[in-house]
Parts: structure tokens; sequence; C-alpha cells
């Protein structure tokens, strides 16, 4: 199994304890940096630009109702830059809304993942996304 870097970009404090917490406790990630926002994320991702002081992430995990910038907005900048956008990026959000689903699709997400309610299936969820992309596919 090869580690990970992954960035989350996470607005509710609790939900990026809980992911941190359950991709740590599965040993599928060596690096795992928490954005809070929109601008934020991509201010880190400038500093994993070839020759930049950080490696680039293998996965991001993407909100979707994030301040100052939401996800599809900070997806559709991801998707600009050639260094990134071969990274994988799961959007995680509690919306089912098609409109929603369609627009993170069409700027480029991987997959959608709906946030479950409930502690036991929110770690399930997030267990089943690192076993798919630390063990299923193969990344660049």
């Amino acid at each position: 199994m090869r580690l990970l870097r992954a960035l989350i970009v996470e607005d509710n404090d609790a939900d990026a304890e809980l992911i941190c917490r359950t991709l740590e406790k599965e040993h599928g990630f060596l690096d795992i940096t928490v954005t809070i926002d929109g601008v934020e994320a991509l201010e880190y991702l400038q500093t994993c630009l070839p020759g930049g002081e950080r490696p680039r992430p293998d996965l991001i995990l993407l909100d979707l109702n994030l301040p100052r910038l939401d996800g599809p907005g900070v997806l559709l900048k991801i998707r600009e830059i050639p260094e990134f956008a071969v990274i994988p990026v799961v959007m995680l959000t509690s919306s089912d809304a098609e409109a929603d689903v369609r627009r993170c699709y069409e700027r480029g997400a991987n997959c959608y993942v709906l946030k479950p309610i409930g502690l036991k299936s929110y770690r399930e969820a997030i267990r089943a996304i690192e076993r798919f992309w630390t063990q299923t596919v193969l990344l660049p």
C-alpha cells in the first residue's frame, strides 16, 4: 500500500477532525493537511507547485459549501492548473441536490460522496474513500 498525502478542505471543525482521525487510524495517509475555506486551499496548493515548499497532495477531499470560495469554485481553479489536473478530487458534502452533483462533475470532480448521518456511517464512508484511493486505484 502506497502512503498518500491528502488535502482536506472543510470548514466544519468536527467533520475535519473526524476525517483526519479516520484516515490516520487506517494508516493510509502519510500527511494530511486541513484548510478551512476555498481561498486557503488554493493558497496552500500554490505552495505545492514545482519548486514550492510542499509536496503535491495525492488526493483532495473537498466540501461543497465553503466560505470565501465554494467547493465547485475551488474545483474549477484546481483543474485550470496543469500540475493539479491529475489530482483526484472527492466532493464530500451533505448536499444531494442534482444541480450540485452535476456542477461538481462538470467541473472535474472524480466522485461525489454524501456525508452520512451518524458517526459510524460517516467513518465507514471515509474508510471506503481511503480504501478505494489507497488500495484499489493506481494514482499518477
